[in-house]
């Protein structure tokens, strides 16, 4: 199963980039690759959410249940019901000196064995750009 991890440094205070992070309705906004977040549900401390993305022109769409942490301001989630047979991972933002470091991992798995050596690599490779450019997208919020 393949497991990307990206992480970057952002001038910026933990609690304010968490709330970035958390909102998650908003990425559409600044993520070229997502069509649309809607929030199904709202618990205190989770929610649940329908993404779409386009991805090189194929359209991928899942559910997830994102798990919120304010107090180590982590976020978890997990895929319940999508196009890959699993995908989960976590945000963590750990302050340092002059800002905080922002780590997001994604690990997930394509779903068809048959394939999966072929494809796992190309879509790792497409779940590192994602991810990387989250980050970046993130950094360019808080550091604007």
């Amino acid at each position: 199963m393949p497991y990307v991890e990206s992480k970057i440094k952002i001038q910026g205070s933990g609690a304010k980039i968490y709330n970035i992070v958390k909102d998650m309705a908003a990425y559409p906004n600044f993520m070229k690759d997502l069509v649309s977040v809607e929030i199904l549900e709202r618990g205190e401390n989770y929610t649940v959410s329908h993404w779409v993305s386009n991805v090189d022109g194929r359209k991928i769409v899942w559910t997830e249940r994102d798990t919120f942490y304010p107090d180590e301001l982590k976020i978890t989630y997990a895929q319940t019901d999508g196009d890959l047979k699993k995908m989960e991972g976590q945000w963590t933002i750990v302050p340092q000196d002059g800002g905080c470091e922002v780590t997001l991992a994604v690990d997930f798995e394509f779903g068809i064995p048959m394939i999966a050596g072929l494809l796992n690599p190309i879509l790792k490779k497409k779940v590192r750009e994602n991810s990387e450019n989250m980050l970046t997208s993130i950094k360019e919020q808080i550091e604007k």
